[in-house]
């Protein structure tokens, strides 16, 4: 296969409602899309980087200028070029992991459409449909934050996310544990707000009997992670830490988690994203699909990747009403807690042209 010409579009997709997390408040998503046309198919990738760099190093402007600077370039010069090729091709350039991952994506759907093959099996999947959680931003009230759980329990949602931060975490917790019970499946994400100073405060979620506590500490502090795991008994996820999979098992053999959440944009793809998961599967160690507030294009991808056998665990693959009133795909709606797995080549799912074009800001074709 050879990579002909890439198109890289920028769209601007507003929330249902404001989202916010311990790094800041999003009201709208700025997504950087990349079209891979090739001489054999086209393919869609989603660049899962924010529009500043406050929850990784990454933003959309700079995406957008490594990849069509220096990554897009180096897949070009390539005459034989496949989704295993990416990785090594890209190598040469450091980090810009979610840059990468959003082009290893548009070249294996590109791929596996010319295949006639879909995504979930190239990749191992088990399952046709993946159960799903939602995760719930920090709110302006603790009343507010229980109407809002409610209403995720009653649309079938299977596992509740509460964004925590210093000042907001124990009450909340409680908060919702007393008001809908022990039975619901409720875990916090700290999205690395807190210190190892903060090591008693954290214990004090141990008796709410949550699935784990994910990335308390800053992403470097592996080290303290694993002392953190000493002290509390709840069990540790970690998120930003985990970038590839020697990562990955470096931090299970430390005891700095004993869950890991796989975001494929994160570690660089979705072939990194399920090395990840052989390497926890072979430790013992469960994971689950996280999510970055993607469009259909990337929801279809993740989905896919939750159903490996060992994403044991609800993911953030929320239905696409959970964010947006209108996806850019065919919307995924939740079905009894679940989502389909789409059988379909490539990731599945294709943009409604009508859609795409009443979103887009800029669009940029690169070719050579």
């Amino acid at each position: 296969m050879k990579l002909t010409g890439l198109e890289l579009r920028r769209v601007e997709m507003p929330l249902v409602a404001p989202f916010r997390t311990s790094f800041g408040t999003q009201t709208t998503r700025d997504i950087l899309l990349l079209r891979a046309v090739t001489d054999d198919a086209e393919g869609w990738g989603e660049c899962v980087t924010l529009a500043d760099p406050r929850y990784s190093p990454e933003y959309v402007d700079a995406a957008a200028d490594v990849l069509r600077r220096f990554l897009v370039p180096a897949l070009a010069a390539r005459e034989h070029l496949d989704a295993y090729a990416v990785g090594p091709a890209l190598a040469p350039f450091k980090g810009h992991r979610m840059a990468k991952a959003a082009l290893e994506m548009a070249v294996l759907d590109a791929e596996l459409r010319a295949l006639g093959r879909p995504l979930a099996r190239e990749l191992g999947a088990v399952r046709d449909r993946v159960p799903c959680g939602v995760s719930v931003g920090i709110m302006g009230s603790v009343g507010e934050l229980l109407d809002a759980v409610g209403g995720y329990l009653d649309a079938g949602y299977v596992r509740i996310k509460l964004k925590i931060e210093p000042g907001w975490d124990v009450e909340p917790v409680r908060a919702v544990r007393e008001r809908f019970g022990d039975d619901v499946l409720l875990q916090v994400d700290a999205n690395t707000a807190y210190t190892l100073a903060d090591a008693r405060h954290l214990a004090r979620l141990d008796p709410f009997d949550l699935l784990l506590i994910e990335q308390p500490l800053p992403e470097e502090d592996v080290l303290g992670h694993a002392e953190l795991a000493r002290t509390v008994r709840t069990p540790i996820c970690l998120d930003e830490s985990v970038t590839s999979a020697k990562s990955a098992a470096d931090a299970i053999t430390l005891g700095a988690c004993r869950i890991v959440n796989v975001k494929p944009g994160r570690v660089g793809g979705y072939l990194e994203a399920r090395r990840i998961a052989d390497v926890c599967a072979a430790h013992d160690v469960p994971v689950w699909c996280g999510g970055m507030l993607e469009s259909g294009l990337g929801r279809a991808a993740n989905v896919a990747l939750a159903a490996l056998p060992n994403f044991t665990l609800p993911g953030d693959t929320s239905a696409s009403g959970r964010y947006y009133r209108t996806d850019l795909t065919a919307p995924f709606v939740l079905a009894d807690g679940h989502l389909p797995v789409p059988a379909a080549p490539g990731i599945g799912v294709d943009p409604i042209p009508e859609v795409l074009d009443e979103v887009t800001t800029s669009v940029e074709w690169l070719s050579w």
